[in-house]
């Protein structure tokens, strides 16, 4: 996919996800060491081959009206997938997937090629620690972890990243 929907963190939540990545980097955890560089630690909605600009403007619109979520990353995890990611899932409640849901009515039918990850019944929100990890290294990245303190995430700011360049449109800042 092209561009991603993020909900970033305040900085307090952000510097806690940055520790984790470097306990990572330190296991010598594939996948890690591209976050604990330049990819802000987040919780993704959606994913997309295209947000048009009128889109983009809808969704300032409606994330402006919304409270927005705080996020309670309790769950060490992974996906069972060819590249696993090593995540610490968002605790699930209405409010959050209120949101999730409030987003995707302004997407429904109007951006390129959605992913099915994201759209609402099927996503699992969480924060990525470590992408492409194989089994063996995966548990390694576990016992680097182990156990793991609760991260009570504030939303800093939601911006919209293009994964071919990096660059990311902040459609909203939280103060």
């Amino acid at each position: 996919m092209a561009v991603t929907l993020d909900f970033f963190f305040d900085a307090d939540s952000e510097a806690r996800i940055r520790a984790l990545w470097r306990r990572l980097a330190a296991a010598d955890l594939r996948g890690a060491e591209q976050h604990a560089t330049g990819v802000r630690p987040h919780v993704r909605f959606a994913s997309a081959a295209e947000v048009p600009a009128a889109v983009r403007r809808d969704l300032r619109t409606e994330l402006a009206a919304l409270s927005l979520p705080a996020f309670w990353l309790t769950t060490l995890g992974t996906f069972a997938a060819s590249e696993p990611v090593l995540m610490l899932g968002a605790v699930v409640d209405a409010e959050l997937l209120a949101v999730h849901s409030a987003v995707h009515d302004v997407l429904a039918g109007r951006v390129r090629q959605p992913s099915a990850y994201y759209l609402p019944g099927a996503w699992v929100p969480h924060c990525p620690l470590a992408e492409g990890v194989t089994g063996e290294r995966l548990a390694a990245g576990f016992a680097a972890l182990h156990p793991v303190r609760a991260v009570h995430a504030r939303v800093g700011g939601v911006g919209i990243t293009d994964s071919r360049t990096g660059r990311t449109e902040d459609l909203i800042a939280v103060p």
